[in-house]
């Protein structure tokens, strides 16, 4: 049956498949961790119960997070061994050592707190606890570090010397591999995605509770911390986004041209194509709705500056267009709508109708899982935007995948298909089913037993609910 379909293909497929699913959690865990640091700090610092309530909300489905995210995640690390031996053999004297430093630091740090941050609530003092609590914060951070860290060396390779057998080994100084020149950008540009991820997805449970019972102080507390979180961060991201790009553009320009649908060079300033269907076929985007000059403007901040497109770089090294294209536009249309809702709020806040609009509400409904899709699609342009390469410019994919027949990665392909939907499946479901649950005044922790109360002050009805 997967005789015809070639192997290559399908091991992309597998590892694209895999990957998506496991990116999910880590972009929701690392915001859920510092919205629950900021909850249990607020909680010690003004002793409002309100705040108490929802860290304890939050926790339970940070755990469950927490949990898929790593249970996924292990499954990328042995496809290195599996599908991609190649590559492991030829870049793993340089990528190894950074996923080690994430184990040792990032995953120790956290697996050595997040037992306390969990189940000490009760058995801990309550600044030991909060310690916990900001370690797995931190841990989190650190994990996208280095796990960014390799992504962005694949994009942007520095710092290395080749090998006699064509490996890739350490150069004098690692701190070149460690900060290769798109690091820093695509770290803040991710991590900002993940905060914005969980705000929404904050803001949405929240405004779902408001719809239901706009005097829940729980839901007006996360709600108003999550709006403000919009209106904050989604104007910083979209500069940091500008930034990043604008950094593609110098290390990996054949990315930005399948981005912005360039297959031909413009001399005089290159159009901003805003919607329109890529045809790589004939090499045009059909139906094209642009702005004339407003890509040169946007890029080269010049309106009349010469763009390359696809006609200068031969087909072997060209991404697939299509896909990039679409996926960008995906993420960006997703960041001004959500820039839009955190403006939005900002009116309703400034005319004392933040709980009182449940158009507002719903809108922020609606954008809840938004976080989750802009992260996909903006995964789908940096991945697929670096093909055919696997370390750009230097391994092609199709040098670094293992010599395996189509039908068994056909077989492993599909039976990670079976068991993710059914395992991360009830995994969701069961989330959305924590989140249905409106948050409680006096709700127990996790072991079941009461908090402790001494020093805190009960959430009164409406005015302790407010942010």
């Amino acid at each position: 049956m997967f005789d015809s379909v070639d192997a290559l293909i399908l091991a992309r497929a597998q590892f694209a498949f895999t990957v998506s699913f496991h990116f999910l959690f880590p972009a929701f865990s690392i915001g859920l961790a510092s919205f629950l640091m900021v909850l249990e700090g607020l909680w010690l610092a003004t002793g409002k119960g309100v705040y108490a309530n929802l860290f304890r909300y939050w926790l339970k489905i940070f755990a469950v997070v927490f949990a898929m995210g790593v249970v996924s995640g292990i499954v990328m690390s042995y496809q290195f061994g599996t599908n991609w031996s190649v590559f492991s053999d030829k870049a793993g004297p340089v990528i190894g050592p950074l996923m080690a430093y994430e184990v040792l630091t990032a995953f120790f740090l956290e697996a050595g707190f997040l037992g306390v941050m969990l189940f000490g609530i009760n058995k801990v003092g309550r600044k030991l606890h909060f310690a916990a609590t900001c370690a797995v914060a931190i841990g989190t951070f650190i994990s996208a570090f280095w796990i960014l860290s390799v992504n962005s060396w694949m994009q942007t390779p520095t710092g290395f010397e080749m090998g006699a057998n064509g490996q890739f080994l350490p150069g004098p100084s690692w701190m070149a591999i460690i900060f290769n020149p798109s690091f820093p950008y695509r770290l803040v540009h991710t991590v900002l995605a993940a905060y914005l991820t969980t705000a929404f997805a904050v803001g949405g449970v929240g405004a779902w509770h408001l719809l239901k019972d706009r005097t829940n102080p729980g839901a007006r507390t996360m709600f108003s911390m999550a709006m403000w979180m919009a209106a904050i961060v989604a104007p910083i991201q979209i500069f940091a986004g500008d930034m990043h790009g604008l950094n593609t553009l110098e290390h990996q320009p054949v990315k930005v041209m399948a981005m912005e649908g360039h297959y031909d060079s413009h001399p005089d300033g290159a159009p901003l194509i805003l919607f329109g269907i890529p045809d790589s076929a004939n090499k045009r985007v059909d139906y094209a709705l642009s702005i004339p000059k407003a890509s040169s403007l946007i890029l080269k901040h010049d309106r009349n500056a010469p763009m390359k497109g696809l006609d200068t770089v031969p087909e072997a090294d060209q991404p697939p267009v299509g896909i990039v294209f679409w996926a960008f536009r995906v993420m960006v249309g997703i960041g001004f709508a959500m820039l839009g809702l955190g403006l939005w709020s900002l009116i309703a806040r400034w005319r004392g109708k933040l709980h009182d609009w449940p158009w507002l509400h719903r809108a922020a409904l609606v954008l809840g899982p938004s976080g989750f899709v802009a992260v996909l699609a903006g995964w789908i342009v940096t991945e697929v935007g670096r093909q055919p390469f696997t370390v750009y410019g230097l391994l092609r994919t199709a040098q670094s995948a293992s010599p395996l027949d189509a039908p068994a990665v056909a077989a492993s392909l599909l039976a990670f298909v079976i068991v993710y939907f059914s395992v991360f499946g009830m995994g969701i479901w069961y989330l959305l089913h924590l989140m249905k649950k409106p948050p409680q005044a006096h709700e127990s922790t996790l072991d079941g037993a009461p908090i402790r109360t001494a020093g805190i002050t009960p959430a009164p009805a409406i005015e302790g609910g407010e942010a």
